[in-house]
């Protein structure tokens, strides 16, 4: 991959040279294995160790198929998503990629005995499969996780409802956390030019999700106005919707775990600010069993508190179990719960009483479709919304990252090198990098 890497640290490698450029049929990749999907039987989900299931290894470049590109992958990023299939939850992935090898000829490259995993990346196009006109080697690219085949009507409204709609590097095979990734050529999107390798890799997913789940008519269709309530607001979903609940002139109630996180979203503008560890919220019992409307209450008093007298329009939420009882007392008759994930759980619990007498609305959410993505990546090219990177690790140190971001001891997106050999990489507009370089550092802490 070493001419790879030159070509690509020259800045001025003409196409032609990229596209003549020998791909080798074996890369370095970050992979879990099939053999072990049992390893972590019988331990609890804190205590399942990404860093014993990643392996970073060598693996077969596989056969580039219509519609597909190659990308040589400078820097990619961690998500939940790959916290989740390192400790084999909520169920393995190799279901998906099993049913992925049943759907096709090219849906078969994809089932194999290891996972390539990452649904983020931001590199260089080094090729391109048949049909593919609007991307060629040589492109600087940033790629977003939806991938799905356009085959059925279903799709064609709004791409997420495709019926083979899966994220990329999870439900698929050949993701970013590795020198060299297999997408889809309509995931491709034009690399934001005045950020690094590993800040424009870092927003990809949660950026998209974020956005139509807060900003979209699929989503919360947020106004000007809007309180909104954004749980884990310094994280790497939340870091987000905070910026996009400021962005558009929404009024964001940002909860945080600790006094750190709460200078984070205060240093990004949000003025009203709940830290779960000053407040000591309960909303379970102990045994997790059953849930304490009193601690609702308290929780929709301290919210009051802060706007003045007036209720949630929208809250974001993404941990699940365990706040989403809270999430539906707290919000304003006629007002939304949109939800993506469930970090803390899946199996939601709410009193249905707040919710059908005073028509409230749950909206499903999960990642963007085609054009959201593109919304999304646009904001962050023109500098309205700006990366979340705290930390970058080497490829060689995915399970250090990851077990991190399992342990909730990041702020933001951990980002990952691949081919980068260094951070710092990859600038070509430094004058709008210095027009906000102070809130593209800010969750480094600079």
């Amino acid at each position: 991959m070493q001419h790879i890497l030159d070509a690509i640290l020259a800045g001025d490698t003409p196409g032609e040279e990229f596209a003549n450029l020998e791909i080798p049929d074996h890369y370095r990749a970050a992979t879990v294995h099939k053999d072990e999907v049992d390893m972590f039987e019988g331990v609890a989900t804190k205590e399942k160790d990404p860093r014993k299931s990643l392996h970073v290894e060598d693996v077969a470049l596989p056969e580039l198929g219509p519609g597909e590109a190659f990308v040589a992958v400078m820097a990619s990023a961690i998500n939940y998503n790959t916290v989740w299939t390192s400790i084999f939850e909520p169920v393995s992935t190799f279901g998906f990629l099993e049913r992925y090898g049943k759907e096709s000829e090219l849906g078969a490259r994809h089932n194999l005995d290891y996972h390539v995993v990452g649904s983020d990346l931001s590199g260089v196009v080094l090729a391109v499969g048949a049909g593919v006109t609007k991307w060629k080697p040589g492109d600087r690219v940033v790629a977003h996780c939806l991938s799905v085949e356009l085959e059925a009507p279903d799709g064609h409204d709004d791409t997420m409802m495709d019926p083979s709609q899966r994220i990329w590097g999870f439900e698929t095979n050949f993701g970013g956390l590795a020198d060299v990734a297999m997408v889809k050529a309509n995931q491709l999107m034009p690399k934001p030019e005045h950020l690094t390798w590993e800040e424009a890799a870092s927003p990809g997913l949660v950026n998209c999700t974020a956005y139509r789940q807060l900003v979209s008519a699929n989503g919360g269709n947020m106004k000007q106005g809007d309180n909104v309530l954004i749980w884990g607001a310094s994280g790497g979903l939340g870091g987000f919707a905070t910026q996009y609940a400021l962005n558009g002139g929404a009024n964001p109630v940002c909860v945080v775990s600790n006094e750190e996180k709460a200078k984070i979203v205060r240093n990004m503008g949000a003025e009203m600010v709940i830290n779960r560890s000053e407040m000591d919220f309960k909303f379970w019992n102990e045994e997790g069993t059953q849930q304490n409307p009193k601690e609702w209450k308290r929780l929709g008093k301290a919210i009051r508190d802060l706007t003045g007298g007036e209720d949630i329009d929208i809250v974001f939420e993404h941990p699940g179990r365990e706040t989403f009882g809270a999430s539906v007392f707290v919000t304003r008759k006629g007002g939304t719960i949109t939800t993506c994930a469930s970090t803390s759980g899946y199996m939601h619990e709410y009193d249905n009483r707040y919710l059908w007498m005073n028509l409230k609305r749950i909206i499903s959410s999960h990642f963007a479709n085609y054009r959201e993505s593109w919304e999304a990546n646009r904001l962050i090219a023109q500098g309205k919304i700006h990366p979340t990177l705290s930390r970058t690790y080497t490829l060689e140190e995915v399970g250090q990252a990851s077990l991190d971001v399992h342990h909730n001891k990041h702020q933001g997106k951990v980002g990952v090198l691949c081919l980068a050999p260094e951070e710092g990489l990859g600038v070509l507009d430094e004058e709008k990098r210095a027009a906000h370089i102070d809130k593209i550092n800010l969750f480094r802490g600079i």
